[in-house]
């Protein structure tokens, strides 16, 4: 399987909705930490790569 061709939204999103069942305390933190990702690629596109 070729890892570089996965798109890299769902596999987060499926990260992290298990583990916010797991834990939902990480909840707060998991969107805090995704928002500021997102905020940044949006300001800064070359750092997508």
């Amino acid at each position: 399987m070729d890892f570089s061709t996965l798109p890299l939204s769902p596999l987060i999103a499926l990260i992290a909705g298990v583990l916010i069942l797991i834990v939902p305390r990480l909840l707060n933190y998991i969107v805090a930490i995704y928002l500021i990702i997102v905020g940044l690629l949006g300001l800064f596109p070359q750092l997508a790569g």
